[in-house]
Parts: C-alpha cells; structure tokens; sequence
C-alpha cells in the first residue's frame, strides 16, 4: 500500500485482528518483545519526550477515568494513545474494561497519519514489556508462571512470557470464578504444552518463578494479599496498579525487593512505587536495560516491575502495526482532515458552488 501523505491509514479493531492473524501470533509477539527490548536499550531523553499521562476520572454508576498517554520522538512524530479504563464494563456492557485509540501525527506538519484501534495493541505491548523485564529480573531457567487475576491482560502476559520462558506450569487465581473456568479456553489458541492448575494465593507465591498481578482492584483495596511466604528469588510484574490509591501488593513485599519501575515519575503516583519513598526504589527500566551489568546480582533477589503503562510501549506498538499494515494492504486511507489546494482559503468547499 503506497502512502497518501494527505490521508489518515486507519486501522480498525477487526483490521488489527487480520493483521496479527496475517502475520502469527507468535511471529508478532516475538517481533514486538525484540522491538521493546531495542527502543528501551536506545531510548535517548534529548530526542524522545514522555509526560507522565494525565485524564479525568469520575465516580458515578460505572467508575473510571479516560487519559491520555503522549510521546514526542524529535523530527519524527508525536503519538497520543487515548484510553478509558471502566472495571464494570465486562458485567455491566460486555466491553473489555480498557478501550483505546492510538494515533501518529507527523512533527513536519501535523498532519495524522495513522489512527489505530489501541484494545488488542495495549494488551500486546503490555505482555510484551512484561516479558521484556522479566528477561533481565527473572531466573533464566523459570519454569512456573503464576497468575493473579485471569482477565483480558492474563492471557497476553502468558503468551509473551512463554515466548522468553520454557513455562512447565501455570498457576491461576481470580475471585471470579467464571474467570478461571474459561482460562483454558481462552488460552487454548497460544497452543502451549503448559500444565494450567487452578490453585490459592499462598500456593502461587509460594511455588512459582515468575508471578503476574493484573486485578481490577478496587482503590484503597489493595493490597490482594499479606504476609506469605514466598519463593526465594521470585520475580513479579505487578500490571494492576495503574491508577492513585490502587495498589496490589503489600508494603513489606516491596521494600525487601528490588522494585523496578517503567517509568518513575508516573509510578510514585500511580503505580506499586506510590507506597515507597525514593531509597526504597530500585532503577528504572531503561537504567535496568542499558546498564544492565550493574545489575547481573537482580536476579538473585526479590524482584518487582511496576508496570503502569508507558507511552514508548504504545509507540512502538503502534508504529509496528503501521508497517504491517502497508506491508499486507490492510486498513483504509480517509480524507479526514479539511485541506484543499488553496492553503489560505478555509471556506474553499464553496468555490464550487459558485456559477461562473
């Protein structure tokens, strides 16, 4: 599909399912974990610009917030992911409880060159940074994923790890238990030789290597647990804790672990990091990345990667989509934005109209 710089590439819900069904899942998987992995080693502050996100929230009969993630990358793009996270929407509307829209815009112009459906795309890039963290933090030989919390993200975050792990074993938890009745069934296409065991909290901290929080939590729930013991050198991706007042593991937890936030300043606000102060908070991501020989000794430690969501995640993402896009002829290319052949001339829709 060669470009039209006048139009907008969209890519709708059903348009990214085709791409990812076009390219395999496991191929997309693996090229989007290689990707993360690259951005994070080269991410450079003088040429990428990440706020911490921002939105309103509001509580009403269906709680939530809608916000806005951007990044600027110098001389290439801005791109702005728009999400809106309403735990009630799976039992009240039967929607995923987040929903979210992704879009490019050329830094040359302004002009929008891509708006993509963000529903599958954030629950890929989130299992993949998982995956991502867990390679540096994790034991090399972790066989036993344990799953807290089987909704949406559960899946995604054990196709991602099982794509850098050889998971034996995973082990599953939810209070809802229709949640873990239909894990099976909705992993079922990962098509992975992995032993799934519906079994308590305790049994999953006590016997797994890697452990995955993804909980709609309520704020000032937290945390899902107390006080268990814990195998030694676990490593955690704490997904779920995305929002202020909304945390998902215990105080004592975090403070004897190394706890690794995507991106700190959003974090101390949003994420596990909200309850610690800043000598209690191991490197960022891209410190753990970049400098990783000077943190060889992590992995025989208690870990913790706060994700909270980062917009070079939604980027790198999104930009990936774009590519295959245009690669497989997939999307449509729409007029949206009002520009004609004089520039200068906003009521030029009118020139027609007029008899010569």
């Amino acid at each position: 599909m060669k470009r039209n710089l006048r139009k907008t590439l969209v890519l709708s819900g059903d348009n990214v399912n085709t791409i990812v069904d076009r390219f395999g899942l496991n191929n997309l998987m693996d090229r989007l974990i290689d990707e993360l992995n690259q951005a994070i080693k080269v991410f450079d502050i003088d040429t990428t610009k990440i706020p911490i996100r921002s939105g309103f929230n509001y509580d009403n009969d269906n709680p939530g917030l809608v916000e806005w993630m951007p990044l600027y990358k110098k001389d290439e793009e801005v791109v702005i992911k728009v999400v809106g996270y309403h735990p009630k929407n799976p039992f009240k509307h039967s929607l995923p409880t987040i929903l979210s829209t992704i879009s490019s815009y050329d830094t040359a112009t302004g002009h929008l060159k891509g708006l993509v459906d963000g529903v599958l795309l954030t629950a890929l890039r989130t299992g993949a940074t998982s995956a991502v963290a867990s390679k540096y933090l994790a034991q090399p030989d972790s066989s036993v994923l344990g799953l807290i919390g089987c909704g949406a993200q559960s899946i995604t975050q054990l196709h991602a790890l099982s794509r850098v792990f050889d998971l034996k074993k995973v082990l599953i938890y939810d209070v809802d238990s229709k949640a873990t009745a239909s894990f099976r069934d909705r992993s079922e296409m990962l098509d992975l030789s992995i032993e799934i065991i519906e079994t308590s909290l305790e049994q999953i901290m006590e016997r797994s290597d890697i452990v995955c929080t993804a909980t709609s939590i309520d704020v000032g729930q937290g945390p899902l647990f107390n006080n268990l013991e814990l195998k030694p050198n676990i490593h955690i991706n704490a997904v779920g804790s995305d929002f202020p007042g909304k945390t998902e593991l215990p105080l004592n937890l975090l403070k004897n672990s190394i706890v690794v936030p995507d991106f700190l300043k959003q974090a101390v606000v949003e994420g596990e990091c909200q309850q610690l102060v800043a000598n209690d908070i191991g490197p960022d991501l891209i410190d753990l990345i970049q400098n990783q020989k000077n943190y060889e000794l992590a992995k025989d430690s208690t870990t913790v990667f706060d994700s909270t969501g980062w917009a070079l995640e939604d980027q790198v993402v999104m930009d990936l989509f774009l590519e295959l896009a245009q690669k497989f002829g997939i999307g449509f290319e729409l007029d949206i934005e009002n520009t004609s052949a004089d520039a200068k001339n906003p009521y030029h829709f009118f020139l027609k109209n007029i008899e010569v």
